[in-house]
């Protein structure tokens, strides 16, 4: 199937599991993970209609942006983001979905603040609070946003996560509960009900996700096509 083929079945998907949850369609935002797709594939999926488009890593996004790759979509990093290459995301991305640590935050609003803009940003919530993995424990995550709150170059618009990879449907089931659950608590009682981005979901649980509440799924094989690694 072609990367059309591929956006409208995903939409389609999306659409059934937000009516089954009694949502509607147009509240989830989808974000094509494009991770090791060039330029041309990420025009497609553009064309496509996508909301917006999501890169991993740094040195791929940079290359793609001199491309025009994004051109007519907003870009957000999802992945992982270390400290030294804040400066080449910060005023690019629209949105840095995996802000994860008090340190990364501070850099960010460093950066942000050198070039006088507020960067949009989502905390990461390390939900199976995984050793290897980046993201605020759930106990954590107040004082996360506590710091956020107080920075004059950074926005917080919402949390996002990544459930374990091992985890069983049951599991990620009852970890996106627990994100959503975080998500309605904070929202409530330090953000005025003011945010409005849960950013979960990939390729084999979008679906899931939708039903469990979140307003953002990052999509890649499933439009894409499966990655090759070298």
């Amino acid at each position: 199937m072609s990367i059309a083929e591929n956006v409208a079945q995903v939409r389609a998907n999306i659409a059934a599991a937000a009516r089954e949850a009694g949502r509607r369609p147009e509240e989830i935002t989808l974000v094509g993970a494009s991770k090791m797709n060039d330029a041309y594939r990420c025009r497609e999926a553009i064309a496509a209609g996508i909301d917006a488009l999501g890169e991993n890593r740094v040195q791929e996004m940079t290359a793609k942006l001199q491309e025009n790759a994004y051109d007519g979509a907003p870009l957000h990093f999802i992945g992982h983001l270390q400290r030294n290459k804040v400066k080449q995301v910060v005023g690019r991305a629209a949105l840095i979905q995996s802000v994860g640590s008090l340190e990364l935050l501070e850099e960010i609003d460093k950066a942000a603040g050198k070039l006088d803009l507020v960067q949009d940003i989502l905390l990461e919530v390390n939900i199976g609070q995984e050793e290897a993995k980046s993201g605020f424990a759930p106990a954590d995550l107040f004082s996360g946003a506590e710091a956020a709150l107080d920075k004059e170059h950074v926005r917080v618009l919402g949390l996002m996560t990544i459930p374990p990879a091992d985890a069983s449907r049951e599991e990620n089931l009852h970890y996106f509960d627990k994100v959503r659950a975080l998500f309605l608590d904070m929202n409530e009682k330090m953000f005025h009900n003011g945010l409005q981005v849960l950013s979960m979901g990939m390729s084999g649980d979008y679906e899931d996700a939708v039903r469990a509440g979140a307003t953002m799924v990052r999509v890649g094989t499933a439009i894409f096509g499966s990655r090759h690694y070298t």
